[in-house]
C-alpha cells in the first residue's frame, strides 16, 4: 500500500486492511518490535519509525507546555518501549491511556510541526512521522487545537451545596495513584501503579465485607485516568470521602514509612512541593493539559474547603494517623503533611493523599510488598474513617 502521507494533524480513524489470509490471522492487538523501531535525529527534526505486528487506528497530536508528540493507537502493546533506539536525552512514555486505547508521549527539544505521518502495510506495518522545527505561534496554534468531543476531558461538574451525610453507609472513594502510561515510582521490578491498584482493591474488599461503608474506585485496572476525571468520578458518586493512594520515591532527603497529606496552597516543606508539582506533571506527560484552570474559580474553591472542608478533611487526616499509629504501622517522622495536590481541591469532599510509604526506601518496599502489612494498614484505615464518621456526624448534628 505505501505510506499515506497526512498533512498536519490529521487522526487516521481507519485503516485499508489487505484482504485474504493476511488479515484473518491478524489479532485485535499491535505488538511493537522495539528492535525494528527507532527514533532519530534528522537535521534539526525528527523522525520516528515504529514498527508494529498489524495495522491498528492512530492519530497523532501535538501538546504544548511542555512541547510533547501525543501517539495514539488502538490496542497497541508497547512492550520492550524502553529498548527503542533514541537520541540521548529522549523520553518515551507508553501505556493505556483509555480502554481499548493505548498512547505513547515524547517530549519535543522545541516546538514542532508534524511535517508527514502514514501508515505502511505492505507486508509488513510501519507507522513513520517527520517532524520538522515550527514557529512558536504556529505550534501553540496547533497545540490548542479543542480535542474531539470523544476524546475531551468531562465537563466540569456543577458544585452543588455541601448535603449533609445520612444514617446510611459512607461513600468512599479509593484513588489508586498513576496507572496505564503512568507507572509512577519504580524500583526493582515494582511499579506505584500496580502495588496501589492491588492496595486498593484489598482496601474495597474490606471495607465491603464491613457492610458500613459503600465502595467506589477511580479505576479498577490498569489504565489512565486524569487527575480532573479522578474528581469527577468522586463527585458522581457522591462520596462522603475521597482518599487517593501512592507510594512516590522521593530524591530529597530521606522519605521513610506513611505519610497523610491535605490540601494547602502552601506545601509544608520543599518535598510536599515537589511530590505535588510531579504528580501534576504525570497528567502533563501523559498528554493531559491542565492549562485550562481558571485562578479565580480554583481560589473561590479554596475558600469554600476553608470555610466547610478543610476542618473535616483535618479530622479525618488525625483519625486516620492515631489508627495508624494504634496499629504499629511505621509513619513518617511528619506524618501530617500538606501541598496543592489537584487531585485533592474538591471543595465540598473530606479529601486526603496517603503515601503508604515510598519505594525510594527498600524497608518500605518490603512493607508494601508484605501481604501481613498491608492487611494491617487497610485494617487501620478502615477503624480511622469509622472514627471519623462517628465524629463528623456528632459534630454536624449538633451544627446550628
Amino acid at each position: 500500500m505505501g505510506f499515506r502521507l497526512i498533512r498536519a494533524l490529521a487522526v487516521a480513524l481507519a485503516l485499508l486492511v489487505p484482504g485474504g489470509a493476511g488479515a484473518q490471522e491478524m489479532s485485535a492487538l499491535a505488538r511493537l518490535d522495539p528492535g525494528a523501531s527507532s527514533v532519530r535525529a534528522s537535521g534539526q527534526g525528527m523522525v520516528i519509525e515504529l514498527a508494529l505486528s498489524q495495522p491498528v487506528p492512530w492519530r497523532v497530536r501535538l501538546k504544548a507546555d511542555p512541547p510533547r508528540l501525543v501517539l495514539d493507537l488502538r490496542e497497541a502493546d508497547w512492550t520492550g518501549i524502553d529498548r527503542v533506539t533514541r537520541p540521548k536525552g529522549v523520553e518515551l512514555r507508553a501505556g493505556v491511556f483509555r480502554p481499548g486505547w493505548s498512547r505513547l508521549v515524547m517530549e519535543l527539544p522545541g516546538p514542532m510541526a508534524v511535517a508527514e505521518a502514514g501508515m505502511a502495510t505492505d507486508g509488513t506495518t510501519r507507522l513513520r512521522l517527520v517532524l520538522a522545527p515550527a514557529a512558536p505561534g504556529d505550534f501553540a496554534a496547533e497545540a490548542a487545537r479543542p480535542e474531539p468531543p470523544e476524546w475531551a476531558l468531562p465537563e466540569a461538574v456543577d458544585l452543588p451545596a455541601p448535603q449533609p451525610q445520612g444514617s446510611g453507609p459512607l461513600v468512599v472513594v479509593l484513588d489508586p495513584g498513576h496507572g496505564g502510561i503512568d507507572p509512577g515510582a519504580e524500583r526493582e521490578g515494582e511499579t506505584e501503579k500496580d502495588l496501589m491498584l492491588g492496595f486498593a482493591r484489598e482496601l474495597k474488599e474490606l471495607l465491603l465485607r464491613d457492610g458500613r461503608f459503600t465502595v467506589v474506585m477511580t479505576r479498577e485496572e490498569d489504565v489512565f485516568v486524569p487527575l480532573e476525571t479522578r474528581i469527577s468520578i468522586a463527585r458522581a458518586a457522591g462520596a462522603g470521602v475521597f482518599i487517593s493512594l501512592h507510594a512516590d520515591a522521593l530524591a530529597e532527603g530521606e522519605a521513610v514509612g506513611a505519610t497523610i497529606y491535605t490540601l494547602s496552597e502552601d506545601a509544608s516543606d520543599e518535598a510536599s512541593a515537589a511530590l505535588a508539582e510531579r504528580h501534576d506533571r504525570d497528567d502533563l506527560l501523559a498528554g493531559v493539559d491542565l492549562t485550562d484552570q481558571d485562578d479565580l474559580v480554583a481560589q473561590v474553591l479554596m475558600d469554600m474547603a476553608r470555610t466547610e472542608t478543610l476542618p473535616r478533611t483535618g479530622r479525618l487526616a488525625g483519625a486516620l494517623e492515631a489508627a495508624m499509629k494504634s496499629a504499629d504501622l511505621r509513619m513518617h517522622r511528619h506524618p501530617r503533611q500538606h501541598a496543592g495536590f489537584s487531585v485533592l481541591k474538591s471543595p465540598d469532599i473530606p479529601s486526603v493523599l496517603i503515601e503508604l510509604g515510598f519505594l525510594s526506601s527498600a524497608r518500605d518496599l518490603r512493607r508494601l510488598t508484605d501481604p501481613e502489612w498491608r492487611a494491617r494498614m487497610a485494617g487501620a484505615i478502615r477503624d480511622g474513617l469509622l472514627v471519623w464518621a462517628d465524629e463528623d456526624a456528632a459534630l454536624r448534628a449538633a451544627a446550628p
